[in-house]
């Protein structure tokens, strides 16, 4: 009976064991001792990027937050296309849109050099991500860490699982708290608009159909963006017309002069029940600051692959 009572209490501690292996939890140290420098690599990558083209900060905080809302934190977004794999860089919210797969790259070369086959693909992001808004002038957060890489990618799960930016407040608020993600985090995450350009596609509509819009800001960005489909769909607005460069609360200032670029942003603002959040932050910028690293910080939390699922890929854009 002792024999059979300690074979079962063995075999329940390693499967406690596995089970933990298999669901560990992210650390803002999870590096610490195995790849110590991994911080301050990522960061001077990311610096030498942002140097070189200022835009390259919203490009990278905005691949991070397409590869959350796909299945979670796990790089897939990454993948590149091949003739017997789809990946999602061709799903409608990426294609011709995601960029700054190269300065990924290049920070996974510099991390493989201080230590190699530790790092993932999936924390690289996250990393880039929180050091691109604090170069450009945004708040700071402890980033957490120990996601591992997927080995697959879905397509049609990036074409419905990425907001688009003709989404309505309830289409935003459904999504958003779906992955677990309130009202109030929506807007401060939305907030990230406050830099990066947008294509002419995604404002069409906006600047030609809309009333809830400032009258001179249409006009301004229709004489880039042409009313006929198909006529400069690739030509960029800055989502923050005052300061795109700059990380900042200038975002919600315009929302409040019914000067978004986007539909999806100017329905933050819109007579709904996110309006008193827009108008806190638009006065309050260290508010902003506060809620928006509390947001990125969920953000990082769904549904990472951590313990002894997924892989840590040796090329971002394949598995292994």
């Amino acid at each position: 009976m002792a024999s059979f009572f300690s074979r079962l209490m063995t075999n329940m501690a390693l499967f406690v064991l596995i089970l933990g292996s298999a669901n560990a939890q992210l650390s803002t140290t999870f590096y610490s001792s195995s790849c110590p420098k991994i911080l301050s690599t990522v960061k001077s990558t990311v610096q030498s990027a942002i140097s070189k083209e200022s835009r390259m900060g919203a490009s990278l905080l905005r691949l991070h937050f397409h590869d959350c809302f796909v299945n979670g934190c796990d790089g897939s977004i990454l993948l590149d296309d091949t003739s017997n794999f789809t990946g999602e860089k061709n799903a409608n919210p990426n294609r011709n849109s995601a960029r700054g797969f190269d300065v990924i790259d290049n920070i996974k070369s510099a991390v493989e050099n201080v230590c190699p086959g530790v790092v993932s693909c999936a924390d690289i992001l996250a990393i880039a991500a929180r050091d691109s808004v604090v170069i450009l002038g945004g708040p700071t957060w402890n980033v957490k860490l120990g996601r591992r890489d997927a080995k697959t990618a879905s397509q049609s799960a990036a074409n419905t699982g990425i907001p688009a930016p003709t989404s309505s407040l309830s289409q935003l608020t459904t999504r958003f708290s779906a992955l677990g993600l309130s009202s109030n985090d929506l807007v401060a995450l939305s907030g990230s608009h406050t830099i990066g350009q947008a294509r002419c596609t995604s404002f069409r509509a906006r600047i030609y159909n809309e009333t809830n819009i400032d009258t001179s800001f249409a006009s301004t960005k229709q004489s880039s963006c042409p009313a006929t489909s198909g006529s400069g769909d690739n030509n960029l607005a800055p989502l923050d017309l005052q300061t795109p460069t700059t990380f900042d609360n200038n975002y919600f200032k315009n929302l409040v002069q019914k000067k978004g670029l986007l539909h999806s942003d100017q329905q933050l603002y819109n007579g709904g029940s996110t309006d008193s959040i827009v108008s806190g932050y638009s006065t309050n910028p260290s508010s902003f600051s506060t809620d928006f690293a509390s947001a990125m910080i969920k953000l990082g939390d769904i549904s990472p692959l951590t313990g002894s699922n997924g892989e840590i890929r040796k090329n971002c854009r394949a598995t292994n």
